[in-house]
């Protein structure tokens, strides 16, 4: 493993997953994977590999999909041992990485930093993060205080201007 390039400034960088255990005594590790499909995770290397020991750049992971984990193999672990000093670290990826969403679909990462505004033009706040919530995704928005908007295109979310950097919305500023 080597050590990683610090990003560039105003590089975005997403988390794809993380080490959670380790597989068998040959230095094989478990991974959760935010991926569709969970296996796609190893076709966005290098990864950035963060974890309480700082951060390095790790190229060359092999793995599979078991049906009940995703298990890895990286490069110079080569035992349960250094496997168990792994539990715990963040995969992360350079945006630049990732193919472009398709039409009408978007990371979240992109949201997150847009002006939020009504229809009539009331700033709302900026996208601090967003939410999975089985039923539909939520943008957090943190302005003079926090609201919880419901991502449904068409209904809540009218448009999405990057250029501008704003997402306006058919929201009551009130609620």
């Amino acid at each position: 493993m080597s050590t990683a390039q610090t990003p560039a400034a105003g590089e975005r960088l997403i988390q794809l997953g993380r080490v959670v255990g380790v597989f068998g005594v040959n230095g094989e590790l478990k991974l959760e994977s935010h991926t569709e499909p969970r296996g796609a995770i190893f076709g966005y290397q290098p990864w950035l590999l963060r974890s309480a020991g700082g951060e390095r750049e790790l190229a060359g992971v092999r793995g599979r999909d078991t049906g009940r984990n995703i298990v890895a193999r990286f490069p110079g672990v080569d035992g349960r041992d250094q496997a168990q000093a792994m539990i715990g670290a963040e995969i992360w990826v350079r945006r630049a990485q990732l193919p472009p969403p398709a039409v009408g679909e978007y990371y979240w990462v992109d949201l997150e930093g847009l002006a939020v505004e009504t229809t009539d033009g009331v700033a709302l706040g900026h996208v601090s993060h967003m939410l999975a919530t089985g039923a539909n995704d939520v943008m957090v928005v943190a302005g003079e205080r926090q609201r919880l908007l419901p991502f449904i295109m068409g209904q809540y979310v009218h448009s999405i201007d990057f250029d501008t950097g704003t997402i306006v919305v058919d929201w009551d500023p009130d609620f």
